[in-house]
C-alpha cells in the first residue's frame, strides 16, 4: 500500500490559506485535504471535512474535548489520518489549520504518530503584515480563540506561525508594496517563498470554509493595545506598574529527514530547479517516488503549483525546527535595511540592570512591528531570558540556565545544536551570556533604540563590583517572571 506523506498548511490570513490548499488539491493529484473548523466550538463540536479538487469527499463532527476545541482537533486528527493511509486512496493528506492553529504543536502531534511529514507552510498576504503584527487584542475577541482559556493576541500568534514554517505560501496581493515585501523577508529571512497568486484566488471554491471573524482591523492605538487578559511572563505597557502579568504563550522550521524527495514530482517539474534551501532539485532520487508526471498539467516547469508542490514535499524536521525557534540557538534575523524597513541586531556582553530595563520596556516594546530574541539580568546572572514582543505587548520567560552557568558534566544532556550555538557566541569570561536581540520595523529608530538599549546595561563601576553585588541589585523582574 503507498505510504501517506502529510503536510501542514496553516495561518491566520484564512483566505490565502485556502488559496495555498487549493494550488496543492490542484498541482497533486490523488491528495486530499483535512480541515478542522473550530468556530463551531459553541455548539460544543468541531467540524471536520476531507475533500479533493471537486469538493467535500465526507464530513463529521468531533466533540470538545475540556471545553477545548484545539483539543478536539489533536485527537481526531491522527485517527483521521490513520484512516485517510489504511484506505490507500490518497498520496499526500493536506492538514489546512484552522485560522489560530500554530503549526508546531500539530507538526509535533504527527511527527509522533509515525506518520511521514514532508511540509510545513505558512500562507501569508504581505498587505496585511503590518495590521496582524500590530493587533494586540485577543483571540478571543475576534472568535478565533481555541480554547476557553487561550489568552493569545492576534499578533503573536501570527508571528509564531510565520517564523515557524520555513516555506511562506505568498499570496500575490494588489495592495501590497515594496515596504510590505520587505517586512515579510526581514522577519523570516530563511523562507522559502512560494507565490500563489491573489489573496481571494480560491474565494467560494469547492470546499472553501468560512474565514470567521476578520482580525485584521488593528486594535484602536495600534502598538500599544489595552490587553484585557494576558498571560503569565507578559508585560502590557498600558498596565506598567500594575502588576497586572500573567502566564505567557511560550514560543513556538526546516526542511529535514523522512522527505519524500523531489524526485517524486515526476518529471512535470524538471527542470525547476532548488526551490531554496533544503528543497531538493526536481528529478532527484527517492525511495517510493511515483511514476513520472505524477503531478497534473499545473505542475509546468517554473509553476507556482509546482514550486509549491516540492515545498510541501521536501521533508520536515520537527527537533530542527523547534531548535531554530529556543531562544537560546533561535535562527535570528540578520541586520538588514531596504524600502523604509529596518532589522537592528544588537548584541552585547554586559548584563542589563533590572531597574533600568524595566522602566524601559514600554519604549521598547513599542519601538519595532517585531522584537525576539534574549538577554541577560544582572541580579540573574545564571538565567536564559526569552523576549518575545509584538502587538505592543512583551513576554518575557526563563529559558533556563546559561550554559557557562552549569557543570561539564551536565553539557553531554544538552543537545548538540545548543552546544553548537553556545560555541559560536562563547566568551572567555562570561560563557554564551549576553545580549542578542532583534528589531524589525518599518521606520526603525536605530540611533534612538541603540542609545535606549545601552543605557539600560550596567554602568562600568556596576559591572566591576561583579556577580555577588549584581545578585543584590533590586529584583524588578520577578512580577513578570512569578518569582
Amino acid at each position: 500500500m503507498p505510504e501517506l506523506f502529510v503536510a501542514i498548511v496553516g495561518g491566520l490570513h484564512a483566505d490565502a490559506r485556502r488559496a495555498a490548499v487549493e494550488h496543492l488539491l490542484t498541482a497533486v493529484p490523488g491528495s486530499v485535504a483535512l480541515h478542522h473548523d473550530l468556530a463551531t466550538a459553541a455548539a460544543g463540536t468541531v467540524v471536520r471535512t476531507v475533500r479533493d479538487r471537486t469538493g467535500v469527499l465526507s464530513a463529521g463532527e468531533a466533540p470538545l474535548v475540556n471545553d477545548c476545541a484545539c483539543c478536539a482537533l489533536r485527537e481526531d486528527l491522527l485517527p483521521e489520518l490513520e484512516r485517510l493511509a489504511d484506505a490507500g486512496l490518497a498520496r499526500l493528506a493536506i492538514v489546512e489549520l484552522w485560522d489560530s492553529v500554530e503549526p508546531k504543536a500539530m507538526a509535533e502531534v504527527v511527527a509522533a504518530s509515525g506518520l511521514t511529514l514532508t511540509g510545513v507552510i505558512t500562507a501569508v498576504d504581505p498587505a496585511l503584515l503590518l495590521p496582524y503584527l500590530g493587533n494586540g487584542d485577543d483571540l478571543a475577541d475576534g472568535g478565533l480563540a481555541a480554547a476557553a482559556t487561550d489568552q493569545r493576541t492576534v499578533a503573536d500568534t501570527f508571528a509564531r506561525q510565520l517564523e515557524y514554517a520555513p516555506v511562506l505560501a505568498v499570496a500575490d496581493s494588489e495592495e501590497a508594496d515594496d515596504e510590505d515585501r520587505a517586512l515579510l523577508a526581514q522577519l523570516h529571512p530563511t523562507a522559502v517563498h512560494v507565490p500563489i497568486g491573489a489573496g481571494g484566488w480560491a474565494a467560494g471554491g469547492a470546499g472553501a470554509c468560512s474565514a470567521g471573524p476578520d482580525p485584521t482591523a488593528p486594535a484602536a492605538g495600534v502598538g500599544l493595545p489595552g490587553l484585557s487578559a494576558l498571560g503569565s511572563g507578559w508585560f502590557d505597557p498600558d498596565s506598567a506598574g500594575t502588576g497586572s502579568m500573567g502566564p505567557g504563550v511560550p514560543a513556538a522550521g526546516p526542511y529535514g529527514r523522512d522527505a519524500p524527495g523531489a524526485g517524486w514530482l515526476g518529471s512535470a517539474s524538471a527542470g525547476t530547479g532548488s526551490t531554496g534551501p533544503g528543497v531538493p532539485a526536481a528529478g532527484s532520487s527517492a525511495p517510493d517516488a511515483p511514476a513520472a508526471g505524477w503531478f497534473g498539467p499545473a505542475s509546468a516547469p517554473g509553476s507556482a503549483h509546482s514550486a509549491l508542490a516540492e515545498a510541501a514535499l521536501a521533508g520536515f524536521d520537527v527537533e530542527a525546527a523547534a531548535a531554530a525557534q529556543h531562544p537560546a540557538c533561535a535562527l535570528l534575523p540578520a541586520e538588514a535595511d531596504a524600502h523604509g524597513v529596518s532589522t537592528l541586531v544588537w548584541h552585547r556582553r554586559r548584563p542589563f540592570h533590572p531597574e533600568r530595563l524595566y522602566a524601559a520596556l514600554e519604549d521598547l516594546t513599542c519601538a519595532a512591528a517585531r522584537s525576539r530574541g534574549r538577554f541577560w539580568l544582572a541580579d540573574r546572572p545564571d538565567t536564559l531570558l526569552h523576549w518575545d514582543a509584538a502587538g505592543g505587548a512583551l513576554c518575557v520567560e526563563s529559558a533556563g540556565p546559561w550554559l557557562a552557568s552549569l557543570p561539564d558534566a551536565a553539557w553531554e544532556m544538552v543537545p548538540p545544536v545548543r552546544r553548537a550555538a553556545a560555541a559560536l557566541d562563547w566568551h572567555p569570561e562570561h560563557g554564551d551570556c549576553c545580549q542578542h536581540l532583534v528589531f524589525t520595523s518599518p521606520g526603525l529608530d536605530r540611533e534612538g533604540l541603540e542609545l535606549l538599549l545601552e543605557s539600560c546595561l550596567l554602568t562600568d563601576a556596576e559591572y566591576a563590583a561583579g556577580r555577588a553585588a549584581w545578585k543584590r541589585l533590586p529584583p524588578a523582574f520577578d512580577t513578570l517572571l512569578e518569582v
